[in-house]
């Protein structure tokens, strides 16, 4: 069956018109999001968490913000992070930004390595000898936080967490 000349070249201009649309419109899975800030640290991906660190004692060293997965038999061993990220500390309140892998649940531990030696020092009893802080800010007086404590959800990119540096 034929059809009349207006109605094809109707559907063949929607045809056309269909090809070139869908070809030039990202797919959610291309489609880049806002950008991350300048100097956020980690594998790169397309969601990113701000970290806003406050009570920072001096402009000594740098911040070292610790990223681990949602496992709490690797929180805090040897080997357990995901990744470490370095920002340069300020007196005061210290921004940085870490890349996450995907939206979900980590954890953050901070530790403010003043003197720059990459790692956590820490006194001949094994009490800390540098600044440290935790996602969620939970008490530490008797002791490491408890994982379930420290768990931040991480939905979206570009959350801002705020973590208040402790020292000694």
């Amino acid at each position: 069956m034929t059809q009349p000349r207006r109605i094809r070249a109707a559907a063949l201009a929607l045809a056309a018109f269909a090809a070139v649309s869908t070809a030039s419109v990202p797919t959610a899975a291309s489609a880049p999001a806002s950008a991350a800030p300048a100097g956020c640290t980690g594998p790169a991906s397309g969601t990113w968490l701000n970290v806003v660190v406050d009570s920072v004692r001096n402009g000594n060293g740098v911040i070292a913000i610790t990223l681990y997965a949602d496992d709490s038999s690797k929180f805090l061993v040897k080997r357990g992070s995901l990744y470490v990220g370095r920002v340069d500390a300020n007196t005061g309140t210290t921004r940085g930004c870490i890349f996450v892998p995907k939206p979900g649940v980590y954890a953050l531990a901070l530790y403010h390595d003043e003197n720059r030696d990459g790692r956590f020092d820490r006194t001949g009893l094994g009490l800390p000898a540098e600044g440290y802080g935790f996602s969620n800010n939970p008490a530490t007086l008797a002791g490491l936080p408890q994982f379930r404590s420290v768990r931040l959800n991480v939905p979206k990119p570009g959350l801002t967490t705020r973590i208040s540096m402790k020292y000694p």
